[in-house]
């Protein structure tokens, strides 16, 4: 039930991002902005911890789930640190999923442009 939850959860937020692409005119980087502040503002409240319990990974891999993951970052690192916890706390919580990030994106770029040659 676990993959069902969190295929169909995912799959309606795709489906929000992909009406708000055919009936709106606002741009993919403001749909995307959207939804990190989005999982910021619904994990201020309390509300996107519980969704993401019911969905798994439907509500973590989305980039609604990387806002979340910022926002428990910011409110740990202020915790524990004060005022600089506010600087370091998204940045902490988030480096693997940035730096992973980074390292598929350059191994496909050079995939890439291997096979151009």
């Amino acid at each position: 039930m676990d993959y069902i939850n969190a295929f169909w959860t995912g799959g309606l937020i795709c489906v929000i991002g992909q009406i708000l692409i055919d009936k709106t005119k606002l741009t993919p980087a403001r749909i995307l902005t959207g939804f990190v502040v989005a999982g910021v503002i619904l994990g201020a409240v309390g509300l996107y911890e519980p969704f993401a319990e019911f969905a798994g990974a439907g509500a973590a891999v989305p980039i609604s789930g990387f806002g979340f993951l910022m926002s428990q970052g910011v409110k740990e690192g202020l915790a524990a640190d004060g005022a600089l916890g506010i600087l370091t706390g998204g940045l902490k919580s988030a480096a693997a999923g940035i730096s992973a990030a980074i390292f598929f994106g350059l191994i496909v770029g050079l995939i890439t442009k291997s096979g151009d040659k």
